[in-house]
């Protein structure tokens, strides 16, 4: 059998190594002008104007809960396309530096591990070998889908009710 190969750009994000599909990658431009809009989740950093397009930023670090991104002069955007509801959309994600262009065979990727309830791993792909080193594969359909965060909330809550009236 003759594994794919695919394409992926890799970034960095709080030290850890992160790739998306090169084929979704628009363009990656310096960390610039973000105009903040009132009442946005705080994972989203604000909105670009590229070339006359109003362009939605996406702090990675926050998303993944681990606080505001740090700017530094590696500091930069990646502007990805997206489906999202049947709809292609333009996003941008901040990272903390963009790395390389790197091939991944399909055969030395894994499914995302699963560590139990309390981790959520939906917003990876998959884990892919290059080398020595992983790179955690991103699903970008996921990472803006923000009814992820209320759905767990949904199910924690109810697990939480459910253990009190047993133990009750």
């Amino acid at each position: 059998m003759n594994a794919e190969i695919k394409q992926y750009l890799t970034f960095q994000v709080n030290q850890q190594k992160l790739g998306v599909e090169i084929l979704r990658v628009k363009e990656i431009i310096e960390h610039g002008n973000i105009t903040l809009v009132p009442m946005m989740q705080a994972c989203i950093s604000g909105v670009i104007n590229l070339r006359g397009a109003v362009v939605p930023v996406i702090d990675l670090s926050s998303r993944f809960g681990q606080g505001k991104t740090a700017v530094n002069r590696r500091t930069c955007i990646v502007i990805l396309e997206s489906s999202v509801q049947d709809e292609s959309q333009v996003i941008g994600f901040m990272v903390d530096a963009v790395n390389a262009v790197v091939d991944v065979s399909s055969d030395s990727v894994n499914p995302p591990p699963q560590f139990g309830s309390g981790v959520n791993t939906d917003f990876l792909k998959g884990v892919g070998r290059v080398g020595e080193e992983f790179v955690l594969l991103l699903n970008v359909e996921r990472l803006m889908d923000f009814n992820i965060d209320q759905d767990a909330l949904t199910q924690a809550s109810a697990a939480i009710e459910e253990e009190a009236s047993a133990s009750a």
